[in-house]
């Protein structure tokens, strides 16, 4: 199973590039490779990307992080389902630098690609569309693999609060006796 995020980086590329590539936590950077640029100068690689683009935005980068059920999967085939992962991601069309982490309980890979593509110099546009054709992409990919993925609904809001409302036996909706014409709504605590 492989759990997806994706954020912006606005200011400080090089901080994000020096810390997933980080020896400790890389195999002495065996876990470590990249497309359309070289690792060790990524952030001017990406820098000269961003230039040749119309809309500059705010976004120089995006970080994505795919992470594993601990002890689900090893460090190579983690490497490979990331690269796979950034492949599809990018179309072939942004450079990237992807690292697997082995230093805690879970295998993880880090994923940053440039905000503008290398052939036609437009921004990527990072949605909760484009999201979920991520988490897509990496779900089929863990099955590829053998992995589990995550189920829809496990463990989501709308379970825990039927749950808390078959607990308390309160019914949902509009109560005749003291509503006073408000809907009521049982009060829930996450």
């Amino acid at each position: 199973m492989a759990v997806t995020k994706i954020k912006p980086i606005k200011g400080t590329l090089n901080k994000a590039l020096d810390y997933i590539q980080n020896p400790e936590k890389t195999d002495g950077k065996m876990l470590v490779s990249s497309f359309g640029c070289s690792y060790e100068t990524a952030d001017i690689e990406f820098a000269f990307t961003l230039s040749q683009a119309l809309d500059k935005g705010s976004n120089l980068a995006n970080h994505l992080i795919q992470a594993f059920e601990p002890g689900e999967v090893d460090y190579q085939t983690a490497h490979e389902i990331g690269r796979q992962l950034a492949d599809a991601v990018t179309k072939g069309q942004h450079e990237y630098v992807l690292t697997t982490h082995i230093d805690k309980g879970h295998i993880h890979n880090h994923i940053i690609f440039c905000a503008v593509n290398f052939v036609d110099h437009h921004k990527y546009n990072s949605n909760k569309r484009t999201y979920y054709g991520i988490r897509n992409i990496s779900d089929r990919l863990c099955r590829e693999h053998g992995l589990s993925v995550v189920l829809p609904n496990r463990g989501s809001k709308g379970k825990a609060m039927q749950s808390t409302r078959q607990r308390k036996q309160v019914p949902v909706g509009r109560q005749a006796e003291n509503c006073r014409g408000r809907a009521h709504y049982p009060s829930i605590k996450f």
